[in-house]
């Protein structure tokens, strides 16, 4: 048995949303699926790649790991708030800058997790930075690129 819809009450990017969700629906689900935000990218379904990383009530959370439940009366942040086509974040300026960015798929999951490590620290280490890409895997960079894309963005703040 699956259970009914359940409305909850949530802030996604900034904008008020009442929804109803499947008791068994992810948040991952909720924001691609059903509120458009492709940013946040669907690969390993299990906590581990962080491609689906989201800012909820400002702590960075795999939201294929998340029930929509969660979501009730708390505020959820995607890739999608970062940033704007027209005036890239300073994050997303230095992947590129720094050649951080090949295929893409990880890229939406490690500027989440780069833009929350700079608000939180400012200037941080090396091993700061690696640290908190320890949950994003990326097959194609080395994690070099993105230590120093990370050290770029530092300098832009």
């Amino acid at each position: 048995m699956e259970g009914s819809p359940v409305l909850i009450s949530t802030s996604v990017n900034g904008a008020g949303r009442e929804l109803r969700v499947e008791p068994h629906e992810s948040l991952l689900a909720l924001l691609r699926d059903r509120l458009g935000l492709a940013g946040s990218k669907n690969a390993c379904e299990q906590g581990e790649c962080g491609s689906c990383s989201v800012w909820l009530d400002d702590e960075v959370v795999c939201a294929c790991l998340v029930p929509a439940l969660q979501a009730d009366g708390r505020s959820v942040r995607t890739v999608e708030s970062v940033g704007e086509p027209s005036h890239l974040h300073r994050v997303q300026e230095a992947l590129l800058d720094a050649g951080a960015v090949q295929c893409g798929f990880c890229t939406p999951g490690i500027v989440v997790v780069l833009t929350d490590l700079l608000e939180r620290r400012p200037h941080p280490t090396d091993e700061e930075i690696r640290t908190a890409l320890a949950g994003n895997l990326c097959r194609c960079t080395g994690y070099q690129k993105l230590v120093a894309a990370a050290h770029l963005a530092e300098g832009a703040a």
